[in-house]
């Protein structure tokens, strides 16, 4: 998937529901298409229960056609934080952020596409996921970045990532795109 589509993807989920995650934030409500659903658990009559929720399923059908509401599980989550690792982004509850830290994403592993230095001699490496890392200090790689090479990167302090490249001591570097 390209930068381009990873940055729609992220302004779309900017304005969906918090109910994608089947749990609506503090003060806010969930889709009312999804509350008639859980509605229809109240009706004691077998038939009108069923008919209930049969009008339910199709309304929520339509919407999720629409697309005014999408629904994304705990592993889509995570993939979806993974391929985000190193973005600075607004604490989204579609993204996991209503503080749920169990699925926090502190380390991605990674495969050199291209590696090239800038003026100041600071590595800007590209990933094959299309991920763009630029070194933002100046400790020197013993051996140089080639395509093929695998790379860990760790949330460091501060905000910060570390990037170890084929087993090397770590750069410091901040994701670009």
């Amino acid at each position: 998937m390209t930068t381009k589509k990873y940055l729609l993807a992220l302004a779309a989920c900017a304005f969906l529901p918090a109910a994608a995650l089947g749990q609506a934030e503090p003060g806010q409500q969930r889709p009312e298409a999804f509350e008639t659903l859980l509605r229809c658990r109240a009706i004691a009559e077998d038939g009108a229960r069923l008919r209930c929720f049969d009008e339910a399923a199709v309304a929520l059908q339509a919407a999720a056609e629409r697309r005014d509401l999408v629904v994304v599980d705990r592993a889509q989550v995570r993939e979806s934080r993974r391929r985000l690792f190193g973005i600075r982004l607004p604490r989204l509850p579609v993204f996991g952020g209503g503080g749920d830290e169990e699925d926090e994403v502190d380390q991605v592993e990674g495969v050199v596409a291209s590696a090239s230095q800038n003026g100041n001699g600071q590595w800007i490496i590209r990933l094959q996921d299309g991920a763009l890392w630029v070194q933002t200090d100046n400790n020197p790689l013993a051996g140089w970045p080639r395509p093929g090479h695998p790379v860990v990167i760790n949330r460091a302090a501060l905000g910060s990532y570390m990037m170890r490249v084929k087993g090397q001591p770590g750069i410091r570097v901040r994701r670009t795109l």
